[in-house]
């Protein structure tokens, strides 16, 4: 870049003088500028409403299946003991419940552990040579089942220098769940999950020193061996579930169970049934449980009763979400393709802004966001296939219906607020205040005939997720999942900045152009004021 001399010798203001030489410059690269800044809005206002579009789209995706509308709503007579859920798939009617047993972990509570020092406490540091425990390195053998039902064997090792710590993590080690209360000096032990199968047990090796280890630990569970009630350790085993439902047994190692489309959680047993001789390998069998209950019925007064009918406001719910959902979505298309003409209202540039208060500013810019899609051809096909869409019937079992035959319709142009002209207003809706009192013809339907409502919803659901999907279309202008050309914008923005830069190198060597110029003049004049001085002061010596 040129030196760039001012009007030290002309007197001249050649900065204004330059900047007025290459306004036109400036001009075309402040156009383009503000093209670019409204291009940016307006791809933020786009990827706002494709956001809301997609998720809208997603939820209409689910209401094409029964299991969007979550149909069947179930209730138990008797919830302490058992509770209850129902699929879409649930058979409507009245079942009958026994549950014989509940589904628990084992649990193996420690006896007390007492230091060598009875006036010593015991801790998580307390070495188990503390508690009179003198051998090296001994194991104690956990014994768990294999998924055959076969007992296998871990060893647990430990020495005197192991301290309670290295017990409860060594236990843990192996798959239980354990932990030392210091408080009652004791370790509690628990399976992982519940049922038989998951069942454990603690012994020793067959050595003194392993029974020895076992019983410094107090988990040694044997009456004969460990005399003093308060350091043996009890232990509760592991169960399965057992349920009989409509006379059929079934069986789990957890307290769930999933049947025909309920989902069942036992909590307690509905009958005394002892199941001690049903098991195989240990775990609850409902072949055996069958036979016995062949020669003993359960007393059908002792079930739990267990009620699934159709959830007709449930389905309303979802037809209301539905509705809510695709006004929200249209309204707000509307609202921007009828938006007010912006005018003469342009970006404003850094000048502008420095003479104008935030405040002024923001309204200045949001009248030129606000009309950024007015009358925007890619918004207009969009809206237009959601509303052909929602307008347009379904056939049911031979007869068409339409979105009015359920209470379900709109306004008209004359009654619609502005901009709400293409929502639906659905009859009888309490949060409605245009159509509240007015018969609810929609529950009246689902009352009455509840499977017609929802064929005819989901294939409403299924048009309109369609027309969505197709103008979703993966193009080279858009990418998949784009109501608009958002490739081609991004390309367009890219193009505006490299438009603006190739100005801007226009603005620079137009500006060293004429600077040049000046700084030549500049110095002509120097010279020409030297000379002047020079022969004034040899006329002025004569």
């Amino acid at each position: 870049m040129p030196i760039r001399m001012t009007g030290m010798v002309s007197g001249l203001d050649t900065d204004s003088i330059v900047k007025e030489l290459v306004s036109a410059y400036s001009t075309k690269k402040e156009k383009y500028e503000k093209e670019q800044t409204k291009l940016g809005w307006k791809q933020e206002i786009w990827k706002s409403l494709n956001k809301e579009v997609n998720s809208f789209y997603k939820s209409v995706g689910n209401l094409r299946f029964d299991s969007g509308y979550n149909t069947k709503k179930t209730t138990s007579s008797d919830s302490t003991k058992a509770t209850v859920s129902a699929s879409g798939n649930a058979t409507v009617g009245t079942q009958k419940l026994h549950v014989l047993s509940t589904a628990q972990s084992g649990y193996l509570t420690g006896g007390k552990i007492t230091a060598s020092d009875s006036s010593a406490k015991v801790t998580s540091s307390t070495k188990l040579s503390e508690l009179g425990f003198t051998e090296d390195e001994t194991a104690l053998k956990f014994i768990a089942k294999d998924k055959d039902g076969k007992d296998i064997s871990t060893d647990i090792k430990l020495s005197k220098d192991s301290t309670i710590s290295d017990a409860v993590k060594a236990l843990r080690d192996v798959g239980l769940n354990a932990s030392f209360d210091e408080n009652n000096g004791r370790i509690f032990l628990s399976s992982s999950a519940t049922g038989a199968s998951t069942d454990f047990s603690l012994k020793s090796d067959g050595s003194d020193a392993s029974k020895n280890l076992l019983n410094t630990l107090a988990l040694n569970t044997d009456a004969s061996e460990v005399t003093e009630a308060s350091k043996r350790a009890t232990k509760i085993d592991g169960s399965d579930a057992a349920i009989v439902l409509n006379g059929v047994v079934y069986t789990s190692s957890s307290n769930n169970f999933s049947i025909n489309g309920l989902s069942i959680s036992v909590n307690a047993v509905t009958d005394s049934v002892d199941l001690s001789k049903a098991k195989t390998n240990g775990s609850l069998d409902a072949d055996k449980i069958s036979d016995m209950l062949a020669n003993t019925p359960l007393n059908d007064s002792e079930a739990i009763s267990i009620t699934t009918s159709t959830d007709t406001q449930g389905i309303y719910d979802k037809i209301k979400d539905f509705i809510t959902g695709y006004n929200n979505i249209i309204n707000k298309m509307t609202k921007l393709y009828n938006a007010d003409s912006a005018g003469n209202y342009e970006p404003l540039t850094d000048d502008e802004k420095s003479e104008m208060s935030d405040s002024e500013i923001e309204k200045w810019e949001t009248k030129i966001k606000d009309s950024l899609l007015r009358r925007d051809s890619t918004l207009s096909t969009v809206m237009s296939a959601m509303t052909t869409a929602m307008s347009g019937g379904a056939t049911v079992n031979g007869k068409t219906y339409f979105l009015s035959n359920f209470g379900i319709s709109t306004l008209g142009y004359m009654n619609a607020a502005e901009n709400e002209q293409n929502a639906y207003h659905i009859d009888g809706d309490e949060d409605d205040e245009n159509t509240s009192g007015n018969t609810d013809k929609l529950m009246t339907a689902l009352n009455s005939d509840p499977d017609t409502v929802m064929d005819f919803m989901k294939q409403m659901a299924t048009n309109l997720y369609n027309a969505i999907d197709k103008q979703m279309t993966r193009t080279t202008l858009r990418s998949k999942y784009s109501i608009y050309n958002d490739k081609e914008m991004t390309t367009q923005y890219k193009n505006y900045t490299t438009t603006i830069k190739e100005w801007e190198t226009k603005i620079s060597d137009k500006e060293d152009y004429y600077y040049k110029k000046f700084s030549s003049m500049e110095i002509a004049l120097s010279k020409l004021n030297s000379q002047t001085s020079s022969l004034s002061g040899l006329f002025g010596s004569n």
